[in-house]
């Protein structure tokens, strides 16, 4: 008999759907990440898994036919890890609206300098900060039109924004961009933005994207937000930047190296905003509720023998488009 394993947390209705989605599938609830806890015998009948186990897990699962990830990344997955037969599907889809709304609360409190008040009102001063920005107006550069990035470049073109989206393949431009170019064109673009959001994956193309030429071309007083993969910034660059006021202020839900080393000296830096990567995650219920709906469409798909949602190239570590 064919067995699947779930490795995240779930509920009583998405176990209730699941079963009853695969009746002649045997599945082993597992909750949380914990993956020592499951008994070695049924690795080898194993064909579908729901999380993100370790490489050397996954090799224990020869017969392996799907993995559905709970991330919308999926570096780590694609260098090898799996079988060329493998299924590998992610997340996207279900992390746009937590990950999206938290980028434009960063934005926000940058540009608000509401940090800097909340610096204050822990020392008990009462002391105005300056000038502040407005977003309406503002040129917003997303590098990453994704799931994510879209929500993201949604909600600033409804604040009143100027948004330019990059994207890595040809694709038509949405309403609520106003210019949509391919990845090549973001050193020619930087000079134009007060806002750069970075919202790509870890990949080998993506690392170190902003690194200090490319900083050296952005508009003195812009702010970065960076909610996609720390790698894709030169954090020493930044820390310079930041230090010496050639930007104004950086969003980061991620860091390169992660977790931020306690000594490093971002966190020392008052116009920098630092999440410890919570952004996605299951830290807001309708993501969760989002990601188990993703997993039970998948699963229906995959039974059905349909194309399913999310898959992930083997071989870029990008979304396949649908």
């Amino acid at each position: 008999m064919e067995n699947a394993l779930v490795l995240f947390e779930t509920d009583a209705a998405f176990r209730e759907k699941l079963t009853a989605a695969l009746q002649d599938i045997k599945i082993i609830f597992n909750e949380g990440a914990d993956t020592g806890r499951i008994d070695p015998a049924v690795l080898p009948d194993t064909t579908v898994i729901f999380g993100n186990p370790g490489a050397e897990f996954l090799k224990l699962c020869p017969r392996l036919k799907w993995l559905q990830l709970q991330t919308a990344g999926a570096n780590g997955y694609v260098s090898g890890e799996i079988g060329p037969d493998t299924i590998l599907t992610c997340a996207t889809g279900g992390y746009g609206p937590g990950v999206s709304e938290h980028m434009m609360a960063m934005t926000l409190e940058l540009f608000k300098k509401l940090h800097l008040y909340r610096d204050g009102q822990i020392k008990k001063s009462w002391c105005p900060r300056g000038i502040v920005k407005s977003v309406e107006g503002a040129v917003v550069l997303v590098v990453g039109l994704g799931d994510i990035g879209a929500g993201y470049a949604r909600r600033m073109k409804a604040l009143g924004a100027y948004v330019i989206g990059l994207r890595r393949t040809p694709h038509p431009k949405p309403e609520y961009v106003d210019e949509l170019y391919l990845s090549d064109k973001l050193e020619e673009l930087l000079p134009r933005a007060d806002i750069v959001a970075l919202i790509v994956p870890g990949t080998d193309a993506t690392r170190g994207i902003i690194g200090r030429p490319q900083i050296g071309k952005m508009k003195r007083g812009a702010v970065i937000i960076n909610a996609g993969r720390g790698s894709a910034i030169d954090t020493e660059a930044l820390c310079d930047a930041l230090e010496s006021g050639a930007l104004d202020g950086a969003g980061l839900d991620v860091t390169d190296p992660e977790p931020l080393p306690p000594d490093h000296r971002l966190w020392t830096l008052e116009n920098a905003v630092i999440t410890p990567h919570i952004a996605g995650g299951r830290h807001m219920i309708e993501t969760g509720r989002l990601v188990m709906e993703l997993n039970l469409e998948n699963t229906f798909r995959f039974i059905k023998g349909q194309p399913l949602k999310s898959r992930v190239d083997l071989k870029t570590g990008y979304r396949i488009p649908e």
